[in-house]
């Protein structure tokens, strides 16, 4: 089983990635949480993804698409995965070689992800700053729209209300999800 989620920063797709992930024992793989990784190594390359993050802007798409493909080469993404915030852009998706069983639109509205990001409970990062948050949701709607459009028109997309509770919309994504 391999599956996408989709949605603005705060819209869920970690806590459903990792119920989906402890549900049916897939691999769980967040593209933030790689490049949030990377941004702590003392090395130039962690430097720039530091600062492109904590500026909201995205990594360059060849770049993404290399260190994504090279972490779905290892043992634990062989059965099945779970991608969170990749593919962020069309040419990311155009790229992209896996066959993807399933993708999930979490949608939430920008005044909800800001309301939910501002008040998390759980440490705040540098790149959540307001200023950074803006940018992303503006680079959402500029450049993953046409991503959302790219999995509809291959039939593979479903549209999950993600303002509904945790458990509500976790059970709306086991009801459509497409099980191989």
């Amino acid at each position: 089983m391999k599956i996408i989620l989709m949605g603005i920063q705060g819209s869920g797709k970690s806590t459903q990635g990792n119920l989906l992930s402890k549900k049916f024992k897939i691999a769980y793989l967040s593209s933030g949480h790689i490049f949030r990784e990377m941004a702590k190594e003392k090395t130039s390359w962690g430097r720039y993804v530091k600062e492109t993050m904590n500026a909201g802007v995205l990594i360059p798409d060849s770049k993404t698409i290399q260190i994504i493909e090279e972490y779905l080469k290892k043992p634990e993404y062989q059965i099945g995965f779970i991608l969170d915030g990749f593919p962020r852009t069309a040419m990311q998706a155009k790229e992209f070689t896996h066959k993807i069983d399933n993708v999930f639109y979490i949608n939430i509205s920008d005044k909800e992800a800001l309301w939910r990001l501002a008040y998390r409970n759980d440490i705040v990062r540098e790149d959540e700053t307001i200023a950074a948050i803006r940018v992303r949701i503006e680079s959402f709607h500029k450049y993953t729209r046409p991503v959302i459009s790219h999995y509809k028109r291959k039939k593979l997309l479903v549209e999950i209300n993600g303002q509904q509770s945790i458990k509500k919309v976790h059970q709306d994504i086991l009801k459509h999800l497409k099980v191989k």
